[in-house]
């Protein structure tokens, strides 16, 4: 019997499809009614966890959940230790850097040095202006960081971003692009190493299924 972490938001109803495609059936946490964070298969093979996107590689990493989907922007930002094993191809965002779209800046190196910098993921934005030797103060927000800049607590954000939509609503641009961000499958390394349960099928059959990363 396997355990699958599945997280709660936008990723969720792909991810239940592709399990689906593979003969594992958790559909009832699409039901509106449901209140159950943890559910069995309907062949009684398996199980999954309904829990926050962030939350799926804790899960993994300490043995609760032998397989997860989560995506890659939390596995930069997080760094678990687990293993990363396919590239599922569905979620598609990018993490970016987005300023007042009235504001003189147009790339990061643009801004001030020491400037503030809101974002949820404070790890990848400091990696990212570590990287560009521009220190910056990043400030952790983790509701509407858009409000960063409108209220002009911050000059620039770093987020997620998939169409644009909220940033043009809130007459913010992109200036740079970190990442791409797609949902990835990982594994509990040990469970994979040992192959408990045949989780080496699994994973194959998973990876069959997933779409193509273009």
């Amino acid at each position: 019997m396997i355990t699958v972490a599945l997280p709660k938001g936008g990723l969720l109803k792909d991810s239940i499809r592709l399990l689906q495609s593979i003969g594992l059936d958790f559909s009832a946490f699409l039901d509106p009614g449901n209140r159950q964070l943890e559910i069995w298969d309907s062949n009684q093979i398996a199980k999954a966890l309904l829990v926050r996107n962030y939350d799926v590689p804790v899960y993994v990493e300490y043995g609760q959940a032998q397989l997860g989907i989560v995506g890659y922007d939390v596995l930069r930002e997080k760094r678990p230790q687990v293993a990363h094993l396919v590239d599922l191809g569905f979620g598609r965002c990018r993490m970016s850097v987005a300023v007042k779209a009235s504001s003189s800046y147009r790339s990061a190196l643009e801004l001030p040095p020491h400037c503030r910098v809101a974002s949820k993921f404070v790890q990848c934005a400091s990696e990212y202006f570590n990287s560009l030797d521009l220190p910056v103060d990043v400030v952790p927000l983790y509701g509407s960081v858009e409000l960063g800049p409108i209220t002009g607590m911050s000059e620039a954000i770093v987020d997620l971003v998939a169409t644009g939509r909220t940033l043009q609503e809130n007459n913010l641009i992109e200036i740079d692009q970190l990442f791409e961000s797609t949902a990835r499958l990982i594994a509990h390394p040990l469970s994979y190493r040992l192959n408990q349960d045949n989780l080496g099928q699994w994973i194959d059959r998973i990876r069959s299924a997933a779409v193509p990363s273009s």
